[in-house]
């Protein structure tokens, strides 16, 4: 029986025996640029360890202390992930760290051409940033991260060995040891790891390089290549995975991660939601739902519901045109008439519920009341800024879903249009009130770049979807998927409610239900459109017009004047009158 190739077995001992001070060096398992790493015989204790020093050896003995001082706070730092330290020692002014690395191997030794499967590799990879994480909260960024400093561990663990060891850039004249100084090294690790992990998962060190610190000279701002995990790999590397990896090591500094523990969290939201693991931003979604509700009532939801307890039964449309104007109110009798427990009690082979008239007729203006009055107040958890963010994007939801309305093809309902274009952005405003600060985060990386020349143009932002991936290990569109499902709305309907990849063809559309959601689609890229700058906006329009023009039976003018604000043939209001509605239901 074979051994495990993540069980270390004892080094042979050469025959030329090689020393470095008392310390018999039975192998080399990696260098770079900055730092050595040996596998090492020490005679004391008859026991192998790993031993780390620099390639450089300090200057003068001034130098060499700080050295020491750095390594012996490095090797106080106390964490699973990171391994842990036998001796910080010199020898003939050449300083060491030795490790005790158990049964584990180095990511180096256990590396193919092959690469390693993402189930196996990325959870190691989280405890490596956490790891990460914990030392550069100690104010110890690594300096010099390689595949032979990941330790690979039995049961997807992992440690991390070389912490203090590479001689800091302080020391070579490169920057200032000041916190500025700190963060742009703790940066630097999270762009050396991503290359890390771009070599475990493609088989392939990046640009062919084995140094990491070779290929980070290489890429901005230092050089101009550009690292991106290839196709063609061993093991299939997942969609929202490589959007995670390629943001770690993005030609444009900006989009990089700046702390581990957004790394982490991203790489976690994809491994929970990938493997089914209970955790990730979906489960973190449900918690808060749970303590804040799904959405706030927007401002002055108070004097609506008041207004509601004065209303008579018999005046229904007038109702529905209230409600119609509060987004949350709308979702949770939504919600709440398509749950299991009411749609039990319905009529067996009755289809989901997607209107606000048929809400309240089986609710109840009492059951309306309640649910107005179980919504959490504005702005529930949020700050001032981050209300004034989800405001705007309750302004641009109601907006998408009145151009629907306009752009709806005869005979379709045009509050069902109406709700289905507000459920294709459920997604989006959940993620701005729930994960606000992640919110703040993708819209940034969706942010173009002044070109770095005069001349040249823009450095292009991330798209929302994989600017989503890269944050949250997931997109706007598998969360909203998520409430709805939870709400009792069928496939049908989700699928309904997904908008239309805007990299997808639009050809026909066979169905009722695929009328709908091509109709919420168009009408939420026209709102796209108008939210880019002034100069791009026209192309922007006749793109979506050559899109959806000739399954819509639209034009160039409709779309255009529904951008404007204008109803092709007439002026709507803000929000939907029922006493407008179609009879479908």
């Amino acid at each position: 029986m074979s051994a495990s190739p993540l069980l270390h077995q004892p080094a042979a001992r050469p025959n030329a025996v090689r020393n470095f001070g008392r310390f018999q060096l039975l192998q080399l398992l990696g260098k770079s640029a900055r730092t050595m790493l040996w596998l090492v015989a020490d005679p004391r204790n008859d026991q192998e360890l790993v031993l780390a020093m620099p390639r450089q050896r300090p200057a003068d003995a001034s130098a060499l202390e700080r050295w020491r001082q750095v390594a012996r706070k490095a090797a106080r730092i106390d964490h699973p992930a990171l391994a842990h330290v036998v001796e910080v020692g010199e020898h003939e002014q050449w300083p060491y760290i030795t490790y005790d690395r158990g049964n584990a191997v180095t990511l180096a030794e256990c590396l193919s051409s092959k690469g390693m499967a993402a189930q196996e590799f990325v959870p190691r990879a989280m405890q490596a940033l956490q790891g990460l994480a914990f030392a550069h909260d100690a104010g110890i960024a690594h300096q010099d991260l390689q595949p032979s400093m990941v330790l690979m561990c039995e049961g997807h663990g992992c440690r991390v060995m070389g912490l203090g060891v590479a001689i800091a850039p302080t020391e070579l004249g490169v920057s200032a040891g000041t916190l500025h100084g700190q963060r742009q090294a703790a940066e630097r690790d999270l762009l050396a790891f991503g290359l890390v992990m771009h070599h475990a998962l493609s088989g392939q060190p990046a640009l062919d390089l084995a140094d990491v610190c070779a290929v980070i000279e290489r890429l901005p701002p230092l050089g101009r290549e550009m690292v991106r995990l290839p196709w063609g790999t061993a093991h299939q590397i997942p969609e929202v995975l490589r959007a995670i990896v390629n943001r770690a090591t993005d030609r444009q500094e900006r989009q990089r991660y700046r702390n581990a523990r957004t790394f982490e969290r991203a790489l976690e939201g994809w491994y929970s939601n990938e493997g089914e693991q209970g955790g990730g931003a979906t489960a973190q979604l449900m918690d808060r739902i749970r303590a804040n509700g799904v959405l706030p009532a927007v401002p002055g939801g108070a004097a609506r519901a008041a207004r509601l307890a004065l209303m008579e039964r018999e005046r229904t449309i007038e109702l529905a045109e209230i409600v119609l104007q509060d987004t949350a109110l709308t979702f949770e009798m939504i919600r709440l008439v398509n749950s299991a427990q009411v749609r039990g009690a319905m009529a067996v082979g009755s289809g989901p519920v997607l209107t606000v008239r048929r809400s309240i007729a089986m609710m109840g203006l009492d059951g309306v009341r309640r649910a107005a009055l179980s919504l959490r107040q504005w702005p529930g958890p949020l700050n001032e800024e981050q209300a004034i963010e989800l405001e705007r994007v309750f302004d641009r939801v109601r907006r998408a879903a009145r151009i629907a309305q306009w752009l709806r093809p005869a005979g379709y309902d045009a509050e069902v249009v109406f709700l289905v274009a507000m459920l294709q952005n459920l997604g989006r405003l959940i993620v701005q009130y729930h994960f606000p600060d992640e919110a703040q985060q993708i819209r940034r990386l969706m942010q173009p770049a002044p070109a770095a020349k005069q001349g040249e143009p823009d450095e292009p932002g991330m798209s929302e979807e994989s600017a989503s991936f890269a944050v949250l290990g997931t997109d706007p569109e598998t969360l909203g998927a998520a409430v709805a499902r939870q709400w009792g709305l069928d496939e049908s309907v989700l699928h309904m409610v997904r908008r239309v990849a805007v990299t997808s063809p639009i050809r026909s559309a066979e169905t009722d239900d695929e009328v709908l959601r091509l109709t919420g689609s168009c009408a939420n890229e026209v709102v796209d459109a108008t939210g880019l700058p002034a100069a791009q906006q026209a192309p922007a329009l006749q793109r979506v017009a050559q899109r959806y023009a000739r399954v819509l039976g639209l034009t160039l003018r409709d779309i255009q004047l529904s951008a404007q604000g204008i109803a092709p043939g007439s002026v709507e209001d803000d929000a939907p009158r029922a006493s407008q509605l179609g009879g479908l239901h």
